[in-house]
């Protein structure tokens, strides 16, 4: 594989590929890349414990192999619908010689976001890296062809599902406990056509300043991720067919990033090695200017 990060992976036109939300990996076209076959482990996680929601696809799929390569065990969070997904993930999860806990549900409900920190610390014993990862995302043609329900869904799962499951993961969280937040270069770059999920991203960088300077003083440092185009599921069954198909075009590299290109950068916020590193917002988005 060529190091040349412009012709790395796949550049669109992409073929048309229509799906529901959250949309399946094995559906797309090229399938994703997670790190199943690339990601090499160095120990940087070693004996810690991480929670990952939204870890059966995507981004959060690719955290998920990371973590354990990296010598984490690891509970993810999905829609049920998702099971497949998560069994494929939790395949990767055992590979790599760590223990997978899988955790069904919908993080716009408050108990099951008590109840999946309660189960993975039950299963474990610990939390050391909590991952706000899992979303909600839907277009939309015009303020009015919004519904009032799509929209309080982006809040109830992107903004109010991480408050949730934050605030349950305090008990269990010692100094030198990691938070980590995906946010998304809409944030400051939001789209028209996705008005409600680039507030919610908005909102959660608000968050990672606010929690960072709240959590100072119990040793827990929290953090944002900032994702540019990166070629999910969210992709197909989020954007309209003509947005598919030229997905990535618009940022430097000519191309969309891969979910495995991202996992470095939650790596080096969960590791040790980032000690003073609290309050910050990485963007990973192909040379796409974010201010």
């Amino acid at each position: 594989m060529t190091t040349d990060p412009l012709h790395k992976y796949p550049r669109p036109p992409f073929e048309a590929q229509p799906q529901s939300f959250p949309g399946k990996t094995g559906r797309m076209a090229p399938e994703p890349d997670h790190g199943e076959e690339s990601y090499k482990g160095s120990g940087k996680l070693t004996g810690q414990v991480a929670l990952i929601t939204g870890g059966d696809s995507g981004i959060g799929r690719a955290v998920a192999i990371a973590y354990a390569r990296e010598g984490a065990d690891v509970a993810i969070s999905y829609l049920p619908e998702e099971q497949a997904d998560a069994e494929a993930v939790s395949g990767w999860i055992e590979k790599a010689g760590r223990r997978a806990l899988l955790l069904p549900g919908d993080l716009k409900d408050p108990a099951y976001g008590r109840s999946i920190v309660a189960r993975t610390v039950e299963t474990f014993g610990r939390l050391d890296v909590l991952v706000n990862n899992g979303a909600f995302q839907q277009p939309n043609q015009g303020l009015d062809a919004i519904e009032d329900t799509i929209f309080e869904d982006h809040f109830r799962t992107n903004v109010f599902g991480p408050f949730y499951v934050t605030k349950a993961a305090l008990a269990h969280l010692k100094p030198g406990a990691s938070v980590i937040f995906t946010s998304s270069v809409n944030s400051k770059h939001p789209m028209p056509s996705l008005m409600a999920y680039s507030a919610t991203k908005g909102a959660l960088c608000n968050m990672v300043l606010s929690l960072s300077q709240l959590l100072a003083e119990k040793g827990i440092r929290v953090n944002g991720v900032l994702p540019g185009p990166i070629w999910t599921p969210f992709i197909p069954s989020g954007m309209s067919q003509d947005s598919v198909k030229s997905f990535g075009d618009q940022v430097p590299f000519g191309r969309p990033g891969q979910p495995a290109e991202l996992a470095s950068a939650y790596v080096m916020l969960a590791s040790e090695d980032s000690s003073y590193t609290s309050g910050a917002l990485i963007t990973v988005a192909g040379a796409m200017p974010v201010f």
